[in-house]
């Protein structure tokens, strides 16, 4: 009779678990087809994972709004900022070996940065302008947490630093022409925004941090990935440049208009091509430079996930990837600021203080990027999302990220 009741209690959580995948998939796929039918996105891949099991994966829409190219889930996106947090855990790799030190000064390893100045007075007829002196020097975990006073290229909100570094050349890191080196050196010589640890400033921190990267492990960004992460994370479609035999896995970048969604054709940024993951002489951007998939990127987020750890490997300790994901801002940095936002060494971070505005649980860590690709992971509920399109960002659906976490929290067993 015992064996008997377990029989039955096993049987009713098998079916309550595939009932709940069932309302999940539906709500998932309902929201998808009206997000591309009402022409918000023009094509969108989603993938969700729970204790390492894929709850859902499919895709909706087109991979070419042009030739109707139906999107499939193996499709290769750009993934710009989600850039940021491979290279952030490449440092910290390097960090666990004792190479470096996060109060370290950069300009230990990038000496230009010994002569980096402050922005003081800024003169909008010519773009001139005078500076003051750092109070102190900005260190690596400032470059990890965007408190350096570094800015970016045109996503600027700061029209004085937009000017100065149009005027100087310095550029996004999306598609962006030259050599990982010489665009490092030239960022040095531009002033900063702020003086470092007074405010966040999400800007070219983690493309210094991939040329650290080069300089302190003696090997170029891209290998360095490829050795230390992509290989042993079986990541084999995420790259810098996409080999000619990947090019038809690539998805086209769209934007909207009154007409509905086209190709881009035009350049974009500072004049870089829309295919630029197939271009040569790309610098290798720790910010914003790489492709992938959404299969490739939640083996990523899977090591963190478990602690530093894929496939029986151990590739980061268990007590760096919980320094990673702890706030890494002051008070005095969080009051310059959104109130709500906290920060870790290369993640946004849902904590107690702002779980009010989020669905996930705290402790969740995410980022995005500029094509309108989004990710998150939950230790506590063991979930991993990624939602991915290609949009170009004037044009983007704002809030892609949150309406397909709240649908998949609402989705949820309570039990869990």
């Amino acid at each position: 009779m015992y064996r008997q009741i377990l029989s039955i209690i096993a049987c009713v959580i098998t079916l309550n678990g595939f009932a709940q995948n069932a309302k999940l998939e539906k709500s998932i796929d309902d929201l998808s087809a009206r997000l591309v039918s009402s022409q918000e996105v023009a094509g969108i891949n989603i993938l969700v994972l729970k204790d390492g099991e894929v709850l859902y994966d499919k895709a909706f829409g087109y991979a070419d709004v042009e030739t109707k190219q139906p999107l499939q889930s193996n499709n290769i996106f750009r993934i710009a900022s989600q850039t940021k947090a491979i290279t952030s855990v490449a440092v910290m790799m390097l960090w666990e070996q004792g190479k470096i030190l996060l109060d370290d000064p950069i300009s230990k390893y990038i000496p230009q940065f010994i002569n980096t100045q402050v922005l003081d007075k800024f003169n909008s007829a010519d773009s001139s302008y005078t500076t003051v002196p750092l109070q102190r020097e900005i260190t690596l975990r400032d470059l990890l947490r965007h408190t350096s006073g570094i800015d970016y290229p045109i996503i600027s909100h700061d029209v004085r630093m937009q000017a100065i570094y149009a005027k100087a050349g310095a550029v996004t890191g999306i598609g962006s022409k030259g050599l990982l080196k010489e665009k490092i050196e030239l960022l040095a010589t531009q002033p900063l925004r702020h003086q470092p640890n007074t405010a966040f400033t999400y800007g070219l921190n983690t493309d210094v941090l991939g040329y650290l990267v080069e300089v302190v492990s003696g090997v170029p960004l891209d290998d360095f990935f490829r050795i230390n992460l992509f290989k042993p994370l079986q990541m084999n479609d995420t790259q810098f440049k996409l080999p000619q035999g990947k090019a038809s896995r690539l998805v086209t970048v769209s934007e909207k208009s009154v007409k509905g969604f086209s190709k881009v054709e035009h350049s974009i940024y500072e004049n870089s091509s829309a295919n630029y993951p197939m271009e040569d002489g790309i610098y290798l951007s720790g910010g914003a430079g790489l492709s992938s998939t959404t299969a490739d990127y939640a083996k990523f987020l899977q090591l963190m996930l478990n602690k530093g750890t894929y496939d029986g490997k151990r590739i980061l300790g268990t007590k760096t990837v919980e320094l990673m994901t702890t706030n890494q801002l002051s008070q005095q940095v969080i009051s310059q600021g959104d109130p709500d936002f906290r920060f870790g060494l290369g993640f946004e971070l849902v904590t107690e203080e702002n779980k009010f505005a989020r669905s996930p649980s705290v402790g969740t860590f995410s980022w995005g990027g500029a094509f309108n690709t989004h990710y998150w992971a939950d230790p506590k509920e063991n979930i991993i999302g990624l939602v991915f399109t290609q949009e170009y960002f004037p044009t983007s659906y704002h809030d892609l990220e949150t309406v397909y976490k709240n649908v998949v929290y609402a989705n949820l067993d309570a039990s869990n």
